[in-house]
């Protein structure tokens, strides 16, 4: 199973990436990489909560795919991504992370876990 590889890959791209996580649809942990801490499970959790949310009001009012949610914290930022099959992907950034560099490598590792999925 790469997805590991492919969530330190993302990681390492982006300075000030605390955690990638791949979560199921049901908010659960799949695998992740870097900081593991309960905090960002719950995070990634809730989060997809608030994806399934956004995707079901944009297709209800025709307002096309969502590519990823950004939500900026005091302390930093988490950048989600849906995946087929309900999977989604969280990316934890530090506060002085380029938010635009962690929105790109999340897109493109949306793209390799796609196909692996």
């Amino acid at each position: 199973m790469p997805y590991l590889r492919i969530l330190e890959a993302l990681r390492s791209r982006v300075a000030g990436a605390r955690a990638a996580l791949l979560l199921d649809s049901q908010g659960e942990l799949v695998v992740g990489a870097g900081d593991l801490a309960e905090r960002e499970r719950l995070i990634g959790a809730y989060s997809g909560i608030t994806l399934g949310m956004a995707l079901r009001a944009a297709s209800r009012h025709g307002a096309g795919p969502i590519d990823h949610l950004v939500w900026r914290y005091e302390n930093g930022s988490v950048v989600i991504c849906p995946l087929k099959d309900g999977y989604y992907l969280a990316v934890f950034l530090d506060a002085d992370a380029f938010v635009a560099a962690g929105v790109r490598s999340a897109q493109d590792a949306r793209l390799v876990l796609d196909a692996e999925i």
